[in-house]
């Protein structure tokens, strides 16, 4: 299936293709149509980081299958002299390099846009309004690479150097790309330049450019890394100081475990080769959890990551983690549901599940990165949350900024210590000569606790899953009960006062506002600047960092007349966390964008509702 939400067979028949003369510079997105297994990735990796090394604000997204090779997948890039970074809604460029999904693809293509494919595949008697570049990618793959069984891989730099030259790619950058994506390989890093160099040659000789499109040098990204987003949670974690790691593998958190490992047994193995540290890979995400609490439990800094099936299989333990006030952290990468569902598509729907995950009266504090530095900030920050609450504190991020690479600015080396809470030593115990673990002292809701091992006879004490009082001793009797539930949620009201505070944006001059959280941020930042310019409509905007929300949540929607809340789930779930938060006068405020077909939510999608449900002409 094409992914650029364009209907097929809708394009005016006879509409002419850009004038050439009149240059696009900067500005247009990239899509690769290949198949799963083919060895693209390494071909689009050096595109995107050629664009970034020319100093063009880029970004790319894989759209893959998830099952077996062979199958259609799509990566998309998009340059940007503005910035944004959200999926563009439309292609401008297509590079067809699946004959199975080729005539789909330009079908798909709106009028005016590039096709880039195999000459044998004709696809211009498709389409007489796009630029159609025919190229003979076997013939010249056979030219620069003799080996047979190499050719599918080395295919791919082909369209590397034909895009290159015809988008006037600065080739030194190509080069440079090239070479550090085979930094280790010194003749696959050879052939593959050679495949660059033929597809460039022939473009040069055997193409005449008529499309608009072009690349010119800016220095938009100095000083900037590109990283995606579990790597930037997993370098928090490390930065946190995690100590056990427990995770069962699914898709799309398995690489956060994963760049943990190399990153711990790079930096946190002592010179005489002991880890400071233990990863357990467990039978199900159930045994995870209930490891990371263990540890949490003992002392440890702990934590897992995992997807929505996982979260559903985490509820038990979720609950005694709540109840007994145990400390952990786990990472979920939102991808589509319910049940298996799209494992290889985002989506934001695992909300209200996390909030309220487990049985009985249970509210979890979510974290919700907007961006990878946000990863990594957060992630440090969950740590620091969980000791401080003695809860599970969840990070809640998803399969496109999880799997996806990103810009960003370098992320800051942690300057202050970590935060273990309210852990009393023997030295404590024997000053205050009496400790009750569940008892509220400072007013916070937050009790006091000590660790196994702990040299003092008042260390000691009951952790319980069932009902207990202040002491942790059992007890059914209704009023101890009440008194607990209730300490509890005053403190969820407490952790109001320590998690992400939201960022807003006033403009003073609209009542109308827009919130959203994690990677909605994105298509929202643009939406707004699409609003401004093509209707005149200004709003404000609040970007959602965390779960319970803080006093400016509440501020923002008080002071606006409507509020759209922009979310990429069926069910409008961060809405629903905020009806139930709101006072009645300010839920009639709240309006719904939503935006659910696994692929990432785009600015366009966001304008055209916002116009719609205005009644804007």
């Amino acid at each position: 299936m094409a992914t650029g939400d364009v209907a097929l067979g809708q394009q005016a028949s006879g509409a002419t293709v850009h004038d050439a003369s009149k240059r696009i510079v900067n500005d247009f997105s990239i899509q690769v149509a290949t198949v799963n297994g083919s060895g693209s990735q390494s071909a689009n990796s050096v595109l995107l980081k050629s664009i970034f090394g020319m100093g063009i604000p880029v970004s790319g997204k894989n759209l893959f299958p998830s099952n077996i090779a062979g199958l259609p997948t799509w990566y998309t890039i998009r340059a940007s002299k503005y910035g944004y970074v959200a999926r563009k809604k439309e292609i401008d460029i297509l590079i067809a390099m699946n004959a199975e999904t080729a005539k789909e693809d330009i079908l798909s293509l709106p009028a005016g846009a590039v096709a880039i494919y195999e000459d044998a595949q004709n696809l211009k008697q498709y389409r007489d309004d796009v630029a159609c570049y025919p190229v003979p990618f076997d013939k010249l793959t056979a030219a620069v690479c003799p080996e047979a069984r190499l050719r599918k891989l080395v295919k791919n730099m082909i369209y590397v150097g034909v895009i290159g030259q015809l988008l006037s790619f600065d080739m030194t950058a190509v080069e440079a790309a090239l070479r550090r994506q085979f930094a280790k390989k010194q003749k696959a890093a050879d052939l593959n330049w050679a495949a660059v160099q033929a597809g460039y040659n022939y473009a040069a000789e055997s193409l005449t450019k008529h499309d608009p499109y072009v690349l010119e040098r800016m220095h938009a990204t100095e000083g900037k890394i590109i990283i995606d987003g579990n790597a930037a949670a997993a370098l928090g974690a490390m930065f946190a100081g995690v100590t056990v790691v427990t995770w069962y593998p699914i898709t799309p958190s398995s690489s956060v475990v994963e760049q943990l490992i190399d990153y711990l047994k790079k930096y946190r193995v002592e010179p005489d080769g002991k880890a400071t540290f233990a990863v357990v890979q467990a039978e199900d995400e159930l045994a995870a959890v209930g490891m990371v609490l263990g540890a949490g439990w003992s002392g440890a800094r702990s934590m897992t990551a995992t997807s929505g099936p996982g979260i559903s299989l985490m509820a038990e333990f979720a609950g005694l983690g709540y109840f007994a006030e145990l400390p952990g952290v786990i990472f979920d990468i939102q991808r589509v549901g319910p049940s298996t569902g799209l494992p290889t598509r985002t989506a934001q729907a695992d909300l209200l599940s996390i909030a309220y995950l487990s049985h009985g009266d249970t509210k979890h504090c979510m974290l919700l990165p907007g961006s990878v530095k946000e990863c990594y900030e957060f992630a440090i920050a969950a740590f620091d949350l969980a000791e401080r609450l003695q809860t599970p504190v969840f990070v809640v991020s998803d399969l496109d900024l999880g799997m996806n690479n990103w810009m960003s600015e370098p992320f800051d080396y942690p300057d202050k210590p970590l935060d273990r809470g309210k852990v009393l030593t023997a030295e404590d115990l024997k000053r205050l000569g009496e400790f009750a673990r569940y008892k509220d002292v400072d007013g916070d809701a937050i009790p006091y606790r000590t660790l196994p091992g702990t040299d003092h006879p008042k260390a000691a004490y009951f952790t319980r899953g069932s009902g207990h009082n202040e002491k942790a001793l059992y007890t059914e009797r209704p009023e101890d009960y009440q008194n607990l539930m209730e300490r509890l949620n005053r403190k969820f009201d407490t952790a109001r006062t320590l998690v992400p505070h939201p960022i807003v944006v006033q403009t003073g001059k609209s009542k109308i506002g827009i919130i959203a959280f994690g990677t909605s941020d994105f298509a929202v930042l643009e939406s707004r600047d699409m609003l401004k310019k093509e209707y005149g409509v200004d709003t404000d905007y609040l970007r959602i960092r965390a779960f319970p929300f803080t006093s400016e949540v509440h501020e923002f929607i008080a002071s606006h007349d409507r509020v759209y809340v922009v979310e990429q789930n069926r069910d409008a779930q961060m809405l629903s966390l905020l009806k139930l938060d709101l006072p009645v006068e300010d839920i009639v405020k709240l309006r719904s964008i939503r935006h659910f077909n696994g692929l990432p939510i785009d600015a366009r999608s966001v304008t055209d509702e916002f116009v719609m449900q205005e009644g804007i002409i």
